[in-house]
């Protein structure tokens, strides 16, 4: 799966997430631009963790301050 697929798939689960119609680019962040609170990244990186087959680690989540690291990150899981 290429990085546009994966780029694709997760806007579309962002969406109910994206309170506040942010503009998604690689580098908007989650906790700054989009205001996520921890409840909230818990319930997105199910979402993404269901759609994907994967498991993001505590420690992974703990990294990923933007969305296109997210993306990264979610291509070298899918990989693995």
């Amino acid at each position: 799966m290429d990085r546009a697929e994966i780029d694709r798939r997760i806007r579309t689960l962002i969406e109910p997430f994206n309170k506040n119609d942010v503009t998604i680019t690689d580098a908007t962040t989650f906790q700054g631009d989009l205001e996520f609170d921890s409840l909230t990244v818990m319930d997105f990186v199910a979402a993404i963790e269901d759609e994907f087959d994967i498991i993001i680690s505590m420690n992974q989540q703990a990294e990923i301050e933007t969305y296109g690291q997210l993306v990264d990150a979610v291509k070298k899981l899918v990989e693995a």
